[in-house]
């Protein structure tokens, strides 16, 4: 499991954005810029970055008026650094609910809104001889993937799919959104390991892995919005998310393989742990 987010795998999500783009256009009535728009800056989780740059961005300049600029990134990093005042969006966007606690707790934004989610699969490459042959295997971790924490397994996250589709590598985990939306396969894990439902928290957190001594849990792979309470334009952040809850969104959103979030509920401040192991 990556344990980590950094900013996300520009060179592969950034391959067909003109022509999703342009798959948009009727639903978006998107034809370019029709005169001044206001500025919009969204932090977000960097695995969302081909639909904000692909879809998003020219559906809110028609619906909002706004010119989207986004900053993506590992989601716990931005919380920090909206935190620590480092930077100041008008929205931010992240997945997993413990980066999006470390900003409500911190009095940042005044609630979050879940948008979507997604969960872990194992997608292979379809030139590997062994990704099917040891699913279900019970000492598969060890035959394949030997220590916990393995020099040899670890890649850049923006090399990993890549990879795959180079068969170099046989699998790896990753979001659904991933091989889904480079057409490579993957196999769907059980609910109870996959992350994938916001009501199972608790059970996920039962999991751990140690890093330099110290315990990370896995928590719900639900991505969350909320406008942040001092960046420059409150209100067209509000309508922003409230655009994100709407039917428009909910199409673009599918289209990039997210799910709905399902039974995952807005999160206020004091809820938990704010220190989640997935960013």
């Amino acid at each position: 499991m990556d344990l980590s987010m950094k900013s996300q795998r520009r060179l592969l999500l950034r391959i067909g954005i003109a022509a999703l783009a342009g798959t948009f256009a009727p639903l978006i009535g998107y034809s370019g810029a029709a005169g001044p728009m206001t500025p919009l800056e969204v932090a977000y989780a960097g695995s969302m970055g081909s639909m904000m740059d692909g879809a998003v961005r020219p559906a809110i300049a028609k619906a909002l008026g706004a010119d989207l600029r986004g900053r993506a990134s590992g989601s716990t990093g931005l919380a920090n650094l909206i935190v620590a005042g480092s930077i100041r969006p008008d929205v931010f966007i992240c997945v997993t609910p413990g980066p999006m606690r470390i900003v409500l707790n911190a009095g940042k934004a005044a609630n979050a809104t879940p948008i979507a989610r997604t969960e872990m699969v194992i997608a292979y490459s379809p030139k590997s001889q062994y990704a099917a042959r040891y699913y279900h295997q019970p000492d598969l971790a060890d035959r394949i993937l030997g220590p916990q924490i393995n020099p040899q397994q670890i890649f850049q996250e923006s090399q990993v799919m890549a990879r795959l589709q180079a068969g170099q590598l046989d699998a790896s985990s990753a979001y659904k959104t991933q091989p889904a939306a480079l057409g490579l396969p993957f196999l769907s894990l059980p609910p109870e390991i996959n992350l994938g439902s916001a009501s199972m928290e608790k059970e996920y957190q039962r999991a751990s892995v140690a890093l330099n001594g110290k315990a990370h849990h896995p928590s719900p792979l639900v991505f969350y919005a909320a406008v942040i309470k001092d960046g420059p334009q409150s209100e067209l952040a509000a309508r922003f998310v409230a655009w994100l809850q709407g039917s428009v969104a909910r199409q673009v959103l599918s289209h990039y393989h997210y799910d709905d979030p399902g039974e995952a509920k807005p999160l206020l401040a004091d809820q938990g742990d704010a220190k989640p192991l997935l960013p």
